[in-house]
């Protein structure tokens, strides 16, 4: 009869300890560089802590209603989220490099400024509005925009990469996502002087008041860029 109740009294302790940890699914809206940066550092940390919680990202490029589309959050860099929204920030800035292999530049030649480029293949990024994006860069406080053109087009970063690894053009890229290539010598980077710095990203939501405790305790890790106790 004793061990019966104790199994009884067992049980009864497992399921308020279950109940007790956070469980559930995350929504989350971000794009590409956004998930190679900073969100899927942070998973790798929280989700072997959390195994009851199931994060769900879906990247885009595109300025995602986050409520109308049922997303706990977005990620997006600071400049991009709307006012009506809490926004926390999750990743430093995020400076911009133009690249190519060494083998392109030996071929083609490399730009001495921005308005070079437009002698050059380029390798552009098409904005979920049909727009291409900016090529930007600044100089003593001055920016300058750039429109290039080249023979192919991408609608995300990762094959931008690869088609400059593959010697097809130059990309305009964050410069950590090609950071490891251009220590070992794949691609080079040029027009370092007029380096166009982005904002970093934001963790932006809704109403913090409506999250739940996955939700919060998630948000916790990104902000802290660490699993918190």
């Amino acid at each position: 009869m004793l061990p019966a109740l104790e199994e009884i009294r067992l049980g009864i302790a497992q399921l308020g300890a279950l109940r007790e940890r956070p469980a559930g699914t995350i929504r989350i809206s971000a794009d590409e560089y956004a998930l190679h940066s900073v969100l899927q550092p942070a998973i790798a940390r929280f989700l072997p802590a959390y195994p009851e919680i199931r994060i769900e990202v879906t990247t885009d490029y595109g300025l995602t209603d986050i409520v109308s589309c049922s997303f706990d959050a977005g990620v997006r860099r600071a400049g991009l989220v709307a006012r009506d929204m809490v926004a926390v920030p999750i990743g430093p800035e995020i400076p911009l490099a133009v690249v190519a292999t060494p083998t392109y530049f030996e071929r083609h030649g490399q730009p001495a400024r921005p308005p070079d480029l437009v002698t050059h293949n380029c390798l552009n990024l098409r904005l979920p509005n049909g727009e291409f994006l900016p090529w930007s860069f600044v100089r003593e406080g001055k920016e300058q925009r750039v429109k290039v053109g080249g023979s192919l087009v991408f609608s995300s970063v990762a094959p931008i990469r690869d088609a400059a690894l593959a010697g097809l053009g130059l990309a305009y890229l964050p410069r950590d996502y090609v950071g490891d290539a251009i220590v070992s010598g794949q691609l080079v980077e040029v027009l370092g002087d007029w380096r166009k710095v982005f904002e970093g990203y934001h963790l932006y939501y809704a109403n913090r008041s409506h999250a739940s405790a996955a939700f919060t305790l998630f948000a916790q890790a990104l902000r802290l860029g660490h699993i918190p106790e």
